[in-house]
Parts: structure tokens; sequence; C-alpha cells
């Protein structure tokens, strides 16, 4: 199984002169703990999460450290985190080394690279081009939807995939940043959020249409009124 099996393509992204507190306002409304920053070409930059937030000083929660530990502290160091807690748009703040895979990239190097380095989500990138994000909640998605079947996806299973996103991309309102699609032996699997119980049946009803499907289990909760 690869990046391309389990991505997700609808992805929020920032630019590098977005305020800080709109990148927080983003990253609530669409219930996601990081986005990738673009810059004017659209080219991934940078990556700015949750954790990048946590010390800042509208929330009065910069390091407060001893004169003694200030000793040990490089004016490097003490020139990144005034970024972090005073920058005031994503290119101060944002994380400039991006680790990130192609959609060719096995599952299971992503895995090394979540644990490796820490992190909850990689860019896919193909051709210098932003095609979709990897974060855990795939991962757990996909070991989730293959309970009943140990199958792996097939080039049939993929070609059902390519087809129900493309299908989603007509629908009259976007498809939710955090809903992802996993086909397994043509069963497709919807997980994450939809705006409304009217669009949750819309993506019902478009991956069903898709020629080739089996079936389809719909995992996703309404995140707003009818």
């Amino acid at each position: 199984m690869q990046a391309r099996d389990i991505m997700t393509t609808n992805v929020v992204t920032v630019g590098t002169e977005v305020p800080i507190l709109a990148v927080a306002r983003v990253l609530a409304e669409h219930r996601i703990s990081g986005v990738p920053v673009v810059d004017m070409k659209n080219k991934v930059v940078g990556m700015l999460t949750e954790g990048d937030l946590l010390r800042r000083s509208e929330l009065g929660t910069e390091r407060d450290r001893s004169l003694w530990l200030e000793l040990f502290v490089s004016d490097k160091q003490y020139a990144t985190e005034y970024a972090q807690t005073h920058g005031a748009t994503a290119d101060a703040v944002m994380t400039r080394h991006v680790i990130h895979v192609t959609p060719d990239t096995p599952i299971a190097s992503i895995i090394n690279l979540f644990e490796r380095h820490r992190i909850k989500r990689v860019p896919v990138i193909e051709d210098g081009t932003l095609v979709g994000i990897v974060s855990r909640s795939n991962l757990i998605q996909v070991l989730a939807g293959m309970a009943d079947q140990v199958a792996l996806p097939t080039a049939d299973d993929r070609r059902i995939r390519d087809q129900v996103l493309a299908e989603l991309r007509r629908l009259p309102r976007p498809l939710e940043p955090a809903t992802s699609v996993v086909v397994l032996g043509g069963i497709v699997h919807l997980w994450g959020l939809a705006s409304t119980p009217a669009d949750q049946i819309a993506l019902r009803t478009a991956a069903e249409a898709t020629p080739g499907v089996r079936g389809v289990k719909d995992h996703t909760m309404p995140v707003g009124d009818s």
C-alpha cells in the first residue's frame, strides 16, 4: 500500500503572509492540526502545526527560563523562539524543513518518518506539486477498514478511488478537507467529516454511482445543520 492509496487530496493550505491568528482560525474551522504553507507559485515552503502555536505572546505562554539556563541558550535558538512567540505571519512561525513523500512512497516508510521525526502528517509532492497529505488518522482509517479483510488495494481499487475522488470534486459543495476515501476490494470507505447531513448523503450517493464499486461503507460524520 502506498501514499496514493490513502492520502487526502483536498488539502487545506495557507500562504506565507497569512496572519497567525487567521491560521489558527483555519485549523479550528477545518478541525485539522496542521497545514502546508505555500508560496506565490503554490510550492510547499513550510509546515505550520498546532505545536508551533503553543508558545505565543497572545496567550502569555512564552518560555520563562532562569538566568542560569539562559547561559546555555544560543543566540540562534533565542531568535527562533522569539519568531515563534511573536511572529505575525505564517512565514515567521512555520517549520521550514519540510519532510515530504511521493505518491509511490510505501506506508511502512511513512510510518518510519512519523516515528523518526515525531511528526503527525507529511505532504505528498509529485513533480514539485502538492497532490495530497497523509496523516496518522489516514493510517488508522485504513486499519479500521481492513478489520474484515486483509487484501491490499489492487489496480482496480486505485482506478475506482481516482474516479470516486473525481466525482466528489464535481459536487456543488467542496469536499471537506478532513474527508478521505479508501478503496479495498471494490468497497469504498468514506472517512472524516461532512459539512451537513445533506452533504453526507451526497458523498455516499456519488461513491455508489461510480462504476466498479461493490459497496460503500460510510464512516463520515456531519458537522453542521441540514
